[in-house]
């Protein structure tokens, strides 16, 4: 076994604690990665709260992270795509069984028996809970690992990982191009680059926000105009105005107001809260709309986007802290005290 340092959650106290971690000696198709940025996602905050709760005695042991960005220091005896040096990119899947009908599609994200998830999930050979990225060493199949194109900043492009191709792929499959008007409600970690991406892609984008504030971050991302939902006159003259709606506001909310302003055939893609939502069938009807959602992408998808971010300069706008300083990025998170999305430097772990 090979050993590292990482970010360990602590069920007694609730934080995460340093600990020493033990990753798999290399197989034949595994790439050792030397993490140096790693982005914090709501889901890793999500996912701490849900651990605590549960007791799970199954999963005893949590280590967040899964969107990460470093540079490989081993290979296996099979592996002919990267060699000891190369930046890569892994995302939130590491593994699937490559057989199914989603699998052979490209879509491993919609793996029939589910995709092995970066951590938290069950290892295709013995089993063993994986291990995330808030640590210094991260053992990865190399079919998920991605090169990491030149000129993307290491510790801003760590969130396309999850953030971005979250976005990419509804409005890659939605067909999003010149001509398209997308709305993005919730300017968040996901909005944030949602926006970036629909610009890029060369639709006449706006926001859709609560508060008027975010009209100056709007246009600095290149969006053209702001919808404030909360101004009823506002949301009542945008109806039926957008191709496409994508939907990334984390809480529970009425998806309404978000429908009726999604025009004949549009698409209202609801990425933000993954829960139960009630729709009223009339708000579908009228225009003939459609809900559709989406989650993370495939292997194809994810180095299209990343290829397409080079080109464009798209990487998120972070805020990026000492690994040390992990908990008070997830408390901070919990109170969407950042703009927008929190990445920890993993190179002070060298120095435990």
């Amino acid at each position: 076994m090979r050993t590292t340092s990482g970010w360990q959650a602590d069920r007694s106290t609730g934080a995460l604690r340093l600990t020493s971690l033990e990753r798999r000696d290399l197989r034949p198709d595994d790439l050792a990665v030397r993490v140096d940025h790693c982005g914090v996602c709501h889901s890793d905050l999500h996912a701490l709260l849900s651990w605590l709760d549960r007791g799970d005695t199954e999963k005893p042991t949590l280590v967040p992270g899964h969107e990460f960005t470093g540079v490989v220091t081993g290979t296996g005896s099979a592996v002919t795509r990267f060699t000891v040096g190369d930046p890569v990119a892994v995302g939130n899947i590491v593994d699937s069984c490559g057989t199914c009908t989603m699998c052979l599609a490209g879509q491993e994200n919609f793996c029939r028996t589910f995709p092995t998830l970066t951590y938290g999930g069950a290892d295709r050979e013995d089993g063993t809970v994986t291990l995330g990225g808030y640590s210094r060493e991260y053992v990865v199949r190399d079919a998920f690992a991605y090169p990491l194109p030149p000129g993307l900043d290491p510790a801003g492009a760590a969130p396309l990982l999850c953030a971005g191709i979250t976005v990419w792929e509804p409005l890659h499959a939605l067909g999003v191009g010149p001509g398209s008007r997308v709305a993005v409600a919730g300017l968040g970690g996901l909005g944030h680059l949602a926006v970036r991406m629909s610009v890029a892609l060369g639709a006449t984008t706006s926001v859709i926000s609560r508060s008027p504030d975010k009209a100056e971050d709007a246009r600095r991302l290149g969006a053209h105009s702001l919808v404030v939902s909360t101004d009823e006159a506002r949301m009542e003259a945008a109806r039926d105005g957008f191709d496409v709606v994508i939907d990334t506001i984390s809480a529970p909310h009425d998806l309404g107001p978000y429908l009726r302003l999604v025009a004949l055939d549009g698409t209202l893609s609801h990425l933000g809260h993954l829960g139960p939502v009630t729709v009223d069938t009339t708000d579908l009807l009228i225009g003939r709309k459609k809900l559709s959602s989406a989650g993370s992408g495939g292997r194809p998808a994810t180095a299209a986007m990343l290829d397409f971010c080079a080109e464009k300069g798209i990487t998120a706008e972070i805020e990026v802290l000492p690994s040390a300083r992990v908990n008070e990025a997830l408390d901070r998170l919990g109170r969407n005290d950042v703009r927008y999305r929190f990445v920890l430097d993993m190179s002070d772990l060298d120095r435990e």
